[in-house]
């Protein structure tokens, strides 16, 4: 029975590994990112920005996923955005932080300069 188990694991991940994306920078936590994402308007297709702060990874091999928090208007935004989506034309790390959390869920509760990040420089 346990033949079958592993025999069905390793073809999920033979089947998923020619899916995964090869050119990815290494995301950590604290990083400001900038992801170019595909939207689709009408019969349109065009590549629209989205940056923020990636507070939380999830890494499930083709699952892998990151959710990205900025503030818009005043009011905080985050979202879950699988990284291997072929969707996701572009990720940019434009900054990074140094933190000592493997989440930053703190964030949510802070506003203004409290949720600035110091930075880590190579």
């Amino acid at each position: 029975m346990t033949f079958i188990i592993n025999l069905k694991s390793t073809l999920i991940q033979d089947i998923e590994k020619s899916y995964l994306k090869k050119n990815l920078p290494n995301i950590q936590i604290g990083d400001s990112v900038r992801m170019g994402l595909l939207i689709q308007e009408g019969n349109k297709e065009r590549i629209q920005y989205a940056e923020g702060v990636v507070i939380s990874i999830h890494k499930a091999g083709l699952n892998t996923s990151i959710t990205i928090r900025k503030v818009m208007q005043g009011i905080g935004v985050e979202r879950v955005y699988l990284v291997h989506s072929p969707r996701i034309k572009s990720i940019s790390i434009t900054r990074r932080s140094k933190v000592r959390r493997s989440k930053l869920y703190y964030l949510r509760t802070r506003s203004g300069k409290a949720t600035r990040l110091k930075q880590k420089f190579r």
